[in-house]
């Protein structure tokens, strides 16, 4: 049966006052950062590690902004008429003023005070001493005020162009210029090259500890001395918030990199679509503001504090105080690659399964080290998303092609906000001698695999590292991901299969293990889901576990309806945002969906299905969304070792289900509700169990650990 045509039935057969079938994708957004903030709200973190959580929140935001409201404007843009959306759009700017109201009364009524209390004092002009405000104005006027360009409108000086989320002015003067002419407003950048948080010499302190303050508030106490012969009247800090997608003509560029390193510019310069100005600021300066950006006033932000609080990350990570902190944690190194230096030797045996940041990064690393190095290794194949701009592992491919290998490297250029160190890489590579293939047009390369082919006495055998998160050393300390590493014939033959689709644009052969998208990744996924609805309906057992980050494709949510009203059992990991509205009657009442927000930001993603015809368990580099089942090159593979399945069921599933401290649970009606231990219950923390269970030292009690996550949930709820 169509799964569209029973999810449409089953709708219609709702009472009529039943909520819609699918959450909103940006309030559900918002939801997340409802969540990030609540552990910035939980006094039992470490200071500075909730003083991160307010950061990430800003950051996030920011995101928001840049991506999901400028994709639905310039939808507007491209198809005229009314915006679309506007009610949800409207819902989301004031789901956004209540989490920024919540946001900087935190900061400043709790977080402040109480980092001031343990000697972190952020400083504002009536808080500095004479000996500091001394100081203060020296710096400005030998650091700043050289820098500082006014610029006073008038015909002659236009409104400057102004970058996105950059520290900006505007200040009203009274009076008459040097040329007797009375030009009222002049605007003001901060320029980009002065650091925004500034640490105050101790010894001019009178209180212990650490003193910082920040740059906006250095020019704020110095603005009159811009601006002799004038009366500051009014002013204030603002930044705007641009469109951040990078355009370019796939079909007609000669070069891909060449268009987007002259695009890369213009990001800075998209169309507005979000004004925050300070609390003080006069309402016909905003309106000046927004009618030069043309921000509709829905979209203008007014903000207790610092224009940008994500700059208040470099506090905590500069400040030595430990014990504000998280404790430091060494992650574990499998024992099997440990004790043999040869590690194709071992997967010559073995799988090997990596769980980041539990278990350290090094040994994708070594694997691409040692394939370099090795001379049996004639060819290395890597797709490349994010890898950061400094990547030992990007070293190590451009010494295997300066070593004579053949290196084909699939870089994708158009991974947002990475295009420029992805740049950089794909010409440093070219440049040693490697291949290089910018993904497919119109498709983003989000895949995570590496390919080594190594000579043996047997013949030419196939290596792989084929994983759920990126190759990239600095996030995979606190990002959740697996990696398999494995000379598997059947999946090695499918990697590389997908490698020669990258590189010469062909069809891909019938893979034998491997989903790939955007041919067979969502059909397979529906199948698996009507494989197991099928099962449930002759009263056999039928259970799905899925974690991703976010879960948003119509397709496998009507799915996932109809599965439930056969009777499946599902439970469902989302970090991020879900449009699937759990626990509805006659529609999703056994399906539940969790959401965990920790230390480590949660990016595994896992697909178990209890009666899959081949495979049950699935890794993957793909969320349930419909830009990667349909418009990016993904894979799903599967974990044949008995025994490296069960790790990924206890270990990726399992802790997750039964984590009561960093959970929150979805309703139906679309808020999320924090769990909490209940009754005799002991607060149990998935990632804190990981750590214990996977981290340096743990082999020697990882049985007691094991035995301490209970029972199997794939077990105790089937039937």
């Amino acid at each position: 049966m169509d799964v569209k045509l029973k999810t449409d039935e089953a709708s219609a057969s709702l009472p009529a006052d039943a909520p819609a079938p699918f959450l909103n994708r940006e309030l559900s957004l918002l939801e997340f950062n409802r969540r990030v903030l609540e552990n910035a709200e939980d006094p039992r973190l470490p200071l500075l590690e909730r003083l991160r959580f307010l950061t990430i929140v800003s950051s996030n935001l920011d995101e928001f902004f840049e991506v999901r409201v400028a994709s639905l404007l310039a939808q507007h843009q491209d198809q005229g008429g009314p915006e679309p959306g506007r009610a949800d759009l409207d819902g989301a700017a004031e789901e956004c003023r209540q989490i920024i109201a919540r946001q900087y009364a935190l900061l400043n009524d709790e977080i402040l005070p109480q980092l001031s209390l343990n000697g972190i004092h952020l400083l504002r002009r009536s808080d500095r001493n004479a000996a500091q405000k001394a100081w203060v104005k020296q710096y400005f006027d030998k650091e700043v005020r050289p820098l500082l360009t006014p610029v006073g409108l008038d015909p002659a000086h236009p409104f400057p162009r102004v970058i996105n989320k950059s520290l900006n002015f505007i200040v009203e003067l009274s009076g008459k210029d040097a040329f007797g002419r009375g030009t009222g407003i002049a605007i003001m950048k901060a320029p980009r090259v002065l650091p925004r948080v500034i640490r105050l010499p101790d010894e001019l302190s009178d209180k212990p500890g650490a003193s910082y303050c920040l740059l906006s508030s250095v020019i704020q106490a110095h603005m009159a001395d811009l601006f002799t012969g004038r009366e500051v009247v009014s002013y204030s800090q603002f930044r705007v918030t641009r469109n951040s997608d990078l355009w370019v003509d796939e079909e007609e560029v000669k070069n891909l990199r060449q268009a987007l390193q002259s695009e890369l510019h213009s990001r800075n310069y998209g169309f507005a679509v979000r004004l925050e100005v300070a609390r003080g600021c006069p309402k016909h300066l905003a309106d000046f503001l927004l009618d030069q950006f043309s921000i509709d006033r829905s979209r203008l932000f007014t903000v207790d504090g610092p224009v940008n609080m994500g700059r208040l990350l470099e506090i905590a990570n500069t400040n030595t105080r430990a014990d504000l902190k998280f404790p430091p944690y060494v992650p574990g190194f499998p024992a099997k690659l440990a004790q043999h230096h040869d590690i194709f030797n071992v997967l010559g045996k073995q799988d090997v399964l990596l769980h980041h940041p539990f278990q350290s990064f090094q040994p994708v690393i070594d694997f691409v080290r040692c394939a370099a190095a090795d001379p049996n290794v004639v060819a290395i194949k890597q797709t490349i998303y994010r890898a950061g701009s400094n990547s030992e592992l990007m070293e190590a491919l451009i010494g295997a092609a300066q070593r004579g290998k053949e290196v084909t490297v699939i870089v994708e250029l158009m991974a947002r906000f990475d295009e420029e160190a992805n740049i950089n890489w794909a010409q440093r590579l070219e440049e040693a001698g490697a291949q290089v293939v910018y993904g497919v047009v119109g498709l983003k390369t989000h895949a995570k695999m590496a390919l080594v082919l190594r000579r043996e006495p047997s013949g030419l055998r196939r290596y792989a590292h084929l994983g759920t998160g990126n190759y990239n050393t600095t996030t995979a300390k606190f990002y959740t991901d697996f990696g398999l590493l494995t000379a598997d014939e059947e999946i090695t033959a499918d990697v590389n299969e997908v490698f020669i689709h990258l590189t010469s644009l062909t069809r891909p052969t019938q893979l034998s293990a491997v989903w790939l998208a955007p041919f067979s990744l969502q059909k397979e996924i529906v199948k698996a889901i009507r494989q197991e609805a099928a099962l449930a309906r002759e009263g056999k057992p039928a259970r799905i576990i899925a974690k991703m980050n976010s879960l948003t494709d119509d397709s496998v949510i009507r799915a996932l309806y109809d599965a439930s009203n056969d009777g499946v059992r599902i439970d469902l990991i989302v970090r991020g945002a879900c449009a699937l509205r759990p626990g509805v009657p006659g529609l999703s009442e056994n399906i539940k969906v969790r959401s965990i927000v920790g230390r480590f930001l949660e990016h595994t993603r896992i697909y178990y299905f209890r009666n899959a015809l081949k495979h049950d368990v699935w890794l993957s580099s793909a969320d349930w969304m419909n830009r990667n089942l349909f418009r990016r090159v993904e894979i799903a593979f599967p974990i044949r070792s008995p025994a490296l399945k069960k790790r990924v069921i206890r270990e990726g599933l399992q802790v997750y289900l039964k984590d009561n401290v960093n959970a929150w649970e979805l309703g139906n009606e679309g808020r999320y509700r924090r769990r909490k231990p209940r009754g005799s219950q002991k607060p149990f923390s998935a990632q804190q169990a990981l750590m214990d269970m996977l981290g340096a030292g743990a082999e020697t009690h990882a049985n007691h650990k094991e035995n301490e996550l209970g029972t199997d949930p794939v077990a105790s709820r089937r039937g």
